[in-house]
């Protein structure tokens, strides 16, 4: 009987599987998504999400856990100033897994873990930059215009 016995073991030793893990939550906080095989994914999510849950209570002991844990600085500081506010209204759930098929090399499926929501800013941002685009060209048109004509006349 497996009584108590949870998790993934990835065919690695402890510190490997720990290092392997530390390294997938440290990027999915920095960039928001990763693409991995499916039971990496399922092993780092709920870490994920336990980094979250530590971000919304924003202690500075929840600070020093997550220091620990991460990698980077910079990961801590994304975590506790952007993503504890963002989903602080939400309880669990903030991470989500979609498969994307099969490796060409190996065959080994594929998932992206991403962050709930994540599709909603990058698209915000897509909007601005596009229309920051717009508003430029239309200004360089105009003045264009506007300083072709005195030539011309």
């Amino acid at each position: 009987m497996r009584h108590g016995v949870d998790g993934y073991k990835l065919k690695r030793n402890v510190s490997a599987r720990k290092a392997l893990l530390r390294g997938l939550v440290t990027s999915v906080i920095d960039q928001e998504r990763i693409i991995t095989t499916v039971p990496k994914a399922k092993a780092a999510r709920p870490l994920v999400d336990r980094m979250i849950t530590l971000a919304k209570e924003d202690t500075l002991h929840a600070r020093r856990q997550a220091a620990a844990f991460l990698m980077t600085p910079a990961s801590v500081k994304k975590l506790f100033d952007k993503l504890g506010t963002r989903f602080g209204q939400r309880n669990g759930g903030y991470t989500r897994i979609v498969r994307l098929g099969w490796r060409k090399g190996d065959g080994a499926e594929l998932a992206k873990l991403e962050l709930v929501g994540t599709e909603l800013v990058k698209r915000a941002a897509e909007r601005a930059k596009r229309r920051e685009e717009r508003l430029k060209a239309v200004q360089e048109g105009r003045e264009h215009e506007g300083g072709d004509e005195p030539e011309e006349s």
